[in-house]
């Protein structure tokens, strides 16, 4: 997610001052639950039978079975922790030799890591919380955590084999944010890992477009965006064949930044 340390105390209606802003050192919590429609593509090979994961966009809705992302995140402005998690679910179907094979791909990634805000440019006015308009840079690193579970099955022939399992990935990225006005700004995050450790290679993006208000007296941002998340990740199946999951999800996110 797009950094929200621009966030401030919220404008008590029966106060003419505003409230001063918070301190540097002054930890904020931000929770960031988003909907995210990804379209899928790529292979999964599972029990030597190699099928393609294909969801486009208009099959969405139709073969998504739910899907869920949220990121956590706490800061003091110069440096800050964050939990991102996505959780998707779809099941589909397609003609492999003449013969109809059903594909259930179930997902859970967390990635957990820190960032350091590396560098700051002043803009000219304030925000609607009171802040300094400003663009930040923020690289950041951390570990990705992803749990699988696929299913094939051939119910012309009686055969079903499923696979579970997890792995961790390191990465590394980047973080950035600008207050385009006092109520709109324009935030983006890029980050890739695997190197060949447990995944081939991963890589994650997404950019929001991002619009301040308050909500229940809480500053808050409205997202809407767009994220990628591909990953690349081959181990050994138990009938001694290659597993394989090489897939890249992407689609429209609509969510909110909330500080407590």
């Amino acid at each position: 997610m797009g950094s929200l340390s621009g966030l401030a105390q919220p404008v008590i209606a029966q106060e003419t001052v505003l409230k001063p802003t918070p301190e540097r050192d002054e930890w904020l919590v931000l929770v960031s639950p988003f909907v995210w429609a990804p379209s899928m593509k790529g292979h999964v090979e599972l029990g030597g039978v190699r099928t393609k994961a294909d969801v486009g966009f208009n099959d969405v809705f139709h073969d998504l079975d739910s899907v869920f992302m949220g990121n956590l995140e706490v800061t003091n402005r110069t440096v800050g922790f964050f939990v991102d998690g996505v959780y998707a679910k779809t099941s589909q179907s397609e003609r492999v030799f003449g013969r109809k094979v059903g594909l259930d791909i179930t997902q859970t990634t967390l990635a957990i890591g820190g960032y350091y805000r590396a560098f700051e440019y002043s803009l000219d006015g304030t925000t609607l919380f009171n802040e300094p308009r400003t663009w930040r840079v923020e690289p950041m690193l951390g570990v990705r955590w992803t749990k699988l579970s696929t299913t094939v099955d051939i119910d012309a022939l009686g055969f079903s084999t499923k696979k579970k399992t997890h792995w961790t990935d390191p990465f590394i990225g980047l973080r950035t944010q600008i207050d385009l006005t006092d109520h709109w700004t324009l935030s983006g995050t890029a980050d890739t890992g695997g190197f060949d450790t447990s995944s081939k290679k991963t890589y994650n993006a997404q950019a929001y477009l991002g619009y301040r208000l308050y909500l229940m007296d809480n500053p808050t941002i409205v997202r809407v965006g767009y994220r990628v998340l591909a990953q690349d990740y081959r181990t050994k199946d138990f009938t001694g064949n290659e597993f394989k999951y090489d897939v890249t999800q992407r689609g429209p996110v609509l969510g909110l930044s909330m500080r407590f």
